[in-house]
């Protein structure tokens, strides 16, 4: 298969091809045209603003009917691909050949993504607090109260640098088509199925294929989308997120570093919660910034980390067509073993040991790819560099620490599952400003409520709400 730039409605193939092979047999999978940063630059001037247009053009209902059929198509329609046809099985092949994902996780990701545009109207009128979608096509209506409300775009099109890592990122971006705002993406590189897949059932249910951009390309197409576009998404480490942490036009997703926090009134019954916590670490084979990278307790935890190595330590490698497959490969040479030996540096610090050492090595080395099988680590004290770490596998450490210093103590938490009937901790918990996502209970980290924002509200970070006043006679109507 053949991958084209996609500029707006033009197809674009370029002789500069990047290819993609399959990360056991080396055979060739997909060769993707690739684009530069300049020629992104330049289309971005001429088509930016016609690509919201074209949205504007279809009244908002009617968008997200197509998007909810879009979300039925790519799930299970076969649909023509870049000039291929390719049904949903094709696409779960293809996409665990060159991510290194079980083809069960590309499965459960398929599902991810059509569920939430099934539910697309019911997460709109979460997100928007119930505003009348007509309010992001005109710029003003009135909300339930009767009072006027104006919401401005703050770019025609949201630009996504996305990455490689997993297929659920996607669902970040797939309500923004129905808020009225066209995309310009840059697909990962070893991941580029799921944004061609979507763009083309989102156009074989009639969104305008004017109203979407598809640039692969090397680094500089994600600067030229980061410099060019008002709005822009970017997934990346630690390091990219300090890099635009401050730039207002930027929503940097980077490690998550979300947590389990076992309050002092739950944790002797720290067995009761096993399910809750495995599920945490090791979904998706621990590859989303959902997964759960630390446990905090003020006692039990050598026997939590000893409980969690029996569970977590037996899981080994399978081919990636087997239903039991959980494991991701590492499909960058060199990857896996770069992260395994920092792990080991990490092991060696005062008040770490190893609790899954026992259950065998934890590298696994291929031929053109590894693996890292599941590690959990215990931790006398959060001082330690790994009690902070985040791996793309499933990796937990399990920290002592108390309860009076934990929320001093936790750092940045994507999402933080604790487990306390203590209304003073609940009450100090809900304070933090350290954690994005609350969940008050033993729910895993794993599970979203998609009525609810994920990592901040897509709404609020592409539309400025303001004031707007007409006088009474005035000709404007304000629905």
């Amino acid at each position: 298969m053949h991958l084209p730039a996609l500029r707006f409605g033009k197809r674009y193939e370029s002789l500069d091809r990047a290819t993609l092979v399959h990360f056991l047999s080396g055979e060739t999978v997909a060769e993707v045209s690739q684009v530069g940063g300049a020629m992104l630059s330049r289309d971005l001037q001429k088509f930016s603003r016609a690509a919201r247009q074209a949205i504007l053009g279809i009244e908002p209902a009617e968008i997200i009917k197509r998007m909810q059929a879009a979300g039925r198509l790519y799930a299970c329609g076969t649909l023509s691909n870049a000039g291929s046809q390719q049904s949903p099985e094709d696409f779960v092949k293809q996409q665990s050949a060159t991510t290194g994902l079980p083809e069960s996780l590309c499965r459960a990701n398929m599902q991810k993504n059509l569920f939430v545009l099934a539910n697309l109207d019911r997460m709109l009128d979460a997100l928007s607090r119930g505003l009348p979608s007509e309010v992001f096509w005109k710029g003003y209506g009135r909300e339930g109260r009767g009072v006027i409300v104006s919401y401005q775009a703050q770019s025609p099109v949201l630009g996504l640098v996305l990455p490689s890592n997993s297929p659920g990122v996607h669902t970040l971006w797939l309500p923004v088509i129905a808020l009225g705002i066209g995309l310009v993406i840059k697909p990962g590189g070893q991941e580029p199925w799921t944004p061609y897949r979507m763009t083309a059932a989102m156009i074989e249910a009639g969104i305008p294929e004017e109203a979407i951009g598809l640039y692969p390309g090397a680094t500089d197409v994600g600067a030229a989308i980061l410099a060019n576009c008002r709005r822009s998404m970017i997934f990346g480490s630690a390091r990219t997120v300090e890099q635009y942490r401050a730039h207002p036009n930027v929503q940097v997703h980077g490690p998550g570093l979300s947590k389990i926090i076992l309050g002092d009134d739950c944790v002797d019954d720290w067995q009761d919660y096993m399910d809750v916590i495995v599920e945490s670490v090791a979904a998706n084979s621990g590859r989303g910034c959902i997964n759960a990278s630390a446990l905090f307790a003020s006692r039990h935890t050598d026997e939590i980390a000893a409980a969690l190595a029996a569970r977590l330590g037996p899981i080994d490698v399978r081919p990636p067509e087997d239903p039991e497959a959980t494991l991701a490969a590492f499909t960058v040479q060199g990857a896996a073993k770069a992260i395994w030996e920092q792990i080991e540096v990490g092991l060696k610090a005062p008040g770490v040991t190893h609790a899954t050492a026992g259950y065998g090595n934890r590298f696994v080395e291929g031929e053109r790819c590894g693996w890292l099988r599941p590690v959990v680590v215990h931790c006398s004290s959060p001082e330690p560099a790994i009690a902070k770490a985040e791996y793309m596998f499933p990796f937990i450490s399990v920290v002592r620490c108390p309860q009076h210093d934990m929320l001093a103590k936790i750092g940045p938490t994507l999402v933080g599952t604790a487990i306390t009937n203590d209304p003073v901790f609940q009450s100090a918990l809900s304070d933090s400003v350290d954690i994005d996502r609350l969940n008050l209970g033993p729910i895993p980290t794993t599970k979203l409520d998609w009525l609810q924002p994920h990592e901040g509200n897509i709404i609020d970070f592409l539309y400025r709400s303001r004031a707007l006043q007409t006088p009474a006679d005035s000709p404007v109507r304000v629905s």
